[in-house]
């Protein structure tokens, strides 16, 4: 059987020092990330077994790592993540991250403001 098959982590929500402002790097901000990674799973379909696919939790160990390390852009905190991602896991094809910084300061309100990648091996 061929499959089309993703994971994904939905709305992880981390505060970190991201942004451009000094004020941005000293309070910081919340922000939500998610990541789809498309991959074969058809072995982890028949074996049930985790080491035939990626962990989730590998996956949101290195968004964390990543995250926690400051940038002025997100941009750049979202390259970072890619490519650890794609480098680390040869299973994974295509990758799409988005990273939302919950309360951008730009004097507009809104639900958020950010940037989506996506990545294609």
């Amino acid at each position: 059987m061929t499959t089309e098959s993703h994971i994904y982590i939905n709305d992880i929500l981390l505060h970190a020092r991201h942004g451009v402002l000094p004020q941005e790097r000293l309070t910081g901000n919340d922000y939500r990330v998610s990541l789809r990674a498309g991959l074969d799973i058809s072995k982890a379909m028949q074996s049930d077994c985790v080491d035939d696919t990626v962990n989730y939790a590998a996956l949101f160990a290195i968004i964390k790592e990543e995250m926690l390390t400051p940038s002025a852009l997100i941009e750049h905190v979202a390259g970072r993540i890619a490519r650890r991602i794609m480098l680390t896991f040869d299973s994974i094809s295509t990758l799409s991250l988005s990273i939302t910084k919950l309360n951008p300061p730009m004097g507009a309100d809104c639900a958020g403001a950010g940037v989506e990648i996506k990545c294609t091996r």
